[in-house]
């Protein structure tokens, strides 16, 4: 958790969001220590504070450029070295197919070319990763193991939002059954879950504080899920998901019936 101190709550802020390159709509902000002013300079104690992006950004001109950008340097196929999925741990060399070649695949082939898809992004991006599967609730997670994990990040986890767009399109055309699958760099996604788990409760209390729906900004259909699934035990509220993707957003609103 990144903590940035300052004189002041409010200047802590700043050097805080200044450092992120972020606005205070963009963060999830917790005051840890007001601090002291102290007397003659005596006792003073800076205040501290708590600063993440927070998962409501926009999904802007910004992620859809960073996607073109993995379309086009996914469309080269190299030979690579990739994990892929099985009984045992095995490493192949291998010449990928693109997807406009590949359909109705059984589960392991797909997910055997989605890793080798992934593989040949990072490469492309001068981020090369070992791909490694885990399957998990339903969901397969592809961990992307790399030593420059800010560049298959990206600012506000741009580029591996977009990175996750890609592999759902990718696995949706060659996978002959649906497969949900998650990317991950690092323990991203975890820090984001709890993000969402914040999200998700601060916006049912707006909801039933104001009586009007809110509408989130565009998320990964697995994050829609999340916010959905710690909604479902409120009755108070409800939540549908609008708009197409990469830009389908979640809509949480009151339950007419306790209104």
């Amino acid at each position: 958790m990144p903590i940035y101190e300052g004189a002041t709550s409010g200047e802590a802020v700043v050097a805080g969001l200044t450092a992120l390159g972020i606005s205070k709509d963009e963060a999830v902000i917790e005051i840890l220590d007001e601090g002291k002013k102290g007397f003659l300079g005596m006792g003073k104690k800076n205040a501290r504070v708590s600063i993440e992006p927070s998962v409501t950004e926009e999904i802007s001109e910004a992620v859809s450029q960073t996607v073109e950008d993995v379309l086009v340097a996914a469309d080269k196929t190299p030979v690579v070295t990739a994990e892929v999925p099985a009984a045992e741990e095995t490493i192949v060399e291998i010449t990928p197919t693109t997807a406009e070649i590949l359909s109705d695949l059984d589960d392991e082939a797909a997910l055997t070319q989605l890793a080798l898809y992934l593989t040949n992004i990072t490469n492309e991006l001068n981020a090369p990763a070992l791909v490694k599967t885990e399957r998990e609730n339903g969901l397969v997670i592809f961990h992307l193991d790399t030593k420059k994990q800010g560049i298959l990040i990206g600012k506000h986890g741009k580029m591996l939002n977009a990175l996750q767009y890609l592999a759902q399109v990718f696995i949706h055309r060659v996978a002959k059954n649906k497969l949900s699958v998650v990317v991950n760099v690092g323990d991203y996604r975890q820090k984001r879950q709890a993000i969402l788990e914040r999200l998700a409760q601060r916006t049912a209390e707006k909801v039933k504080r104001t009586g009007r729906p809110v509408f989130l900004e565009p998320m990964p259909a697995f994050e829609r899920k999340q916010i959905h699934s710690a909604l479902s035990h409120d009755d108070s509220v409800k939540t549908h998901s609008e708009g197409d993707e990469p830009y389908r957003y979640l809509v949480v609103e009151p339950n007419k019936k306790y209104y």
